[in-house]
């Protein structure tokens, strides 16, 4: 038995609405007790604070809140960067914040990212002036990215560091691809509060979301201090706290293995998942487990509860077994819908299933849910424009509307600057080059296209990566789905880590969905593979595929063509999304292999929930 390893406060909730709620709160308290007294707040940009930023609206708009006393120091800032730029973190918080309550613009400070470099070190000065002259930052939001950094403070930060112009460390800059539409396009430079600026802060409050930020949370709150990890420097914070949800607290020690830390309340999920965790690192199969594996692996209160390692590795053995599930104990005869955030989702992460789900004589849909448009590169649009233009030659066709186009377009493209919005004739054609492709791709898979839905909910048509909140429009296209198809059965994405949060915005509109819904509530299924694979023990299903059933939904991935050889938005994993797919289903299959059930060539893994849980939580 060990001690929790766990070296800072960790709060950890089940959604990243339960956080947003719990820190805005935590901000207004602290405002309303301060009076008329200035309240001295440090803020971050990006995905992981704006539902922080919208709740304080909210308080400000419904319930008064007031922000006549405070003043704000951002993080940070790209450099150069123009404060007009889409990019640029002055517009982020004027749109998503300051302009939406009685901020007094004289109390905003952030960096500036367009100042000559000349002058940069005389501007940080003054920065850092600036914030003590504030009487220093009362309450910090920070986030932490992929390399531990927190503001721009990327491995090799001191713990002394003051406000400065860093260079950004490569992985800083893939991930920020998205939001750039290429690493190509993003800065290679920011000026960042420094790790002893933002230790100087009265509290701090660090937020994590999504399985992507596992890892490093764990070395940040459970790792020794690491001048390469500089999250881990808030150990010495004596008022910091982090707060995650339950995907991104999936690594802890407290979650991942809690049996290690004390006595604990078995069910029979935890017992599979510690059987299968002793399996793995005594690499035994589960059937070959005996009395001392348990008691030498901290796992002697899991044997007493049973008497013996035979009857708890057979108990544990049927179930694994339990949940593989060929085609002939599929569904049947059921109405099936498959929600896709994305137009490759589907045959990336289900395909193997929505083949024999389909095969199964199910009466199954594919939905749709967003055009994904912003992620098809420009050169796609000239490569379709040049065949229309070649086509209409060939057949003749009258061109008085189809010149104009093809030229305006061209003009458009050609004027374009990295990471504008494009035209709306650009995302029309972005979005059919989207829809041909997925109908291409199921039709592998044997599903016919009038299966295929394209819904093309509008929290997603803002034309940039950043997307407009769920809004009552889109869970109203949502609910007609479901009430056209009624379903039995209801495949939805589960990995939630996506580079720019769609998954996560499409599962929270099913679920809005349903809470409406007033058919009988269907099962939901939750798939993933193109950013993480359900585990073994925490999967309900495992699907079994063939050498030829991994070979054809490999084919259906190829389809997508836009998406060939160097998706848009890949995230850190720049593997292409077959490779990771046939790695991850083959992966799954050996681990099933190990534990001693049958072999398989790859499987896919499938998480059960009741429709009243997934309009609760996230299935992480």
């Amino acid at each position: 038995m060990q001690e929790n390893p766990e070296r800072i406060p960790v709060q950890v909730d089940e959604t990243y609405e339960e956080i947003a709620r719990r820190v805005a709160h935590r901000i207004a308290d602290l405002i309303r007790s301060r009076g008329k007294a200035k309240t001295v707040l440090g803020l971050a940009t990006g995905s992981t604070p704006i539902g922080i930023y919208r709740e304080l609206i909210r308080m400000h708009r419904e319930e008064g809140l007031d922000f006549s006393n405070v003043v704000t120091f951002n993080l940070d800032e790209y450099y150069p960067m123009s404060p007009q730029s889409l990019h640029s973190y002055h517009r982020f918080m004027w749109e998503n914040l300051f302009e939406h309550v009685n901020l007094p613009p004289r109390n905003v400070h952030i960096p500036r990212g367009d100042i000559p470099r000349g002058r940069i070190e005389a501007h940080v000065e003054e920065y850092e002036r600036a914030i003590a002259e504030a009487g220093g930052i009362d309450f910090q939001i920070l986030g932490i990215g992929q390399t531990g950094h927190i503001g721009f403070n990327e491995p090799g930060s001191s713990a002394a560091s003051r406000t400065r112009l860093v260079v950004l460390d490569t992985i800083t800059r893939r991930v920020a691809a998205a939001d750039f539409f290429g690493a190509e396009n993003v800065p290679a430079e920011a000026i960042t509060m420094g790790v002893g600026t933002i230790m100087e802060s009265r509290e701090i409050a660090l937020l994590a979301t999504g399985e992507h930020k596992a890892d490093i949370v764990r070395r940040a709150v459970e790792g020794d201090i690491d001048r390469a990890v500089a999250a881990t420097y808030l150990q010495q914070h004596p008022n910091a706290t982090v707060y995650l949800d339950a995907a991104a607290a999936a690594e802890l020690t407290r979650r991942k293995t809690p049996w290690l830390l004390g006595e604990m309340a078995w069910d029979r999920s935890l017992e599979i998942e510690a059987v299968v965790w002793l399996s793995r690192i005594t690499r035994k199969s589960v059937l070959k487990l005996d009395d001392i594996d348990y008691r030498e692996h901290g796992l002697t209160s899991l044997l007493t509860r049973y008497g013996s390692s035979g009857d708890l590795n057979g108990i544990v053995f049927n179930a694994l077994s339990a949940k593989v599930r060929g085609r002939s104990k599929l569904p049947q005869g059921k109405r099936i819908i498959v929600f896709s955030p994305h137009p490759d989702d589907d045959v990336i992460s289900a395909g193997g299933i929505l083949r024999k789900l389909n095969s199964n004589e199910n009466d199954v849909v594919v939905a749709y849910q967003t055009s994904g448009n912003i992620a098809v590169f420009d050169h796609e649009v000239r490569r379709y424009l040049d065949f229309l233009r070649r086509t209409a030659g060939d057949f003749g066709y009258g061109n008085e509307r189809l010149d104009p186009l093809l030229r305006d377009v061209d003009e458009f493209l050609a004027r374009k600057e990295p990471g504008q919005v494009d035209s709306d004739q650009v995302l029309m054609l972005k979005r059919r080059i989207r829809e041909v492709e997925a109908l291409s791709a199921i039709q592998c898979l044997d599903v016919l296209p009038n299966q295929a839905r394209f819904l093309n909910l509008p929290f997603y048509q803002t034309g940039q990566v950043r997307k407009d909140p769920i809004g009552p429009r889109d869970v109203e296209i949502m609910l007609g789905i479901l009430e056209e198809v009624r379903p039995h059965i209801a495949l939805v994405a589960g990995d939630l880590s996506d580079p720019h949060g769609t998954h996560r915005m499409c599962h929270d509109a099913v679920a809005r969905a349903l809470e409406r819904y007033k058919g009988e509530p269907p099962e939901i299924w939750y798939y993933r593979g193109a950013w993480q694979e359900w585990s073994v023990a925490e999967a309900d299903i495992l699907v079994p595929l063939s050498e030829e059933e991994l070979r054809r939904k490999i084919s259906a991935i190829f389809k997508h063509q836009s998406q060939k050889d160097r998706a848009p938005f890949p995230g850190v994993d720049e593997r292409e999304f077959w490779q990771r797919i046939e790695e991850r289903n083959k992966a799954t299959a050996h681990l099933v292999d190990q534990l001693g059930l049958p072999e398989y060539f790859a499987m896919e893994a499938i998480v059960v929930r009741r429709a009243e849980e997934a309009s609760q939580k996230s299935p992480a």
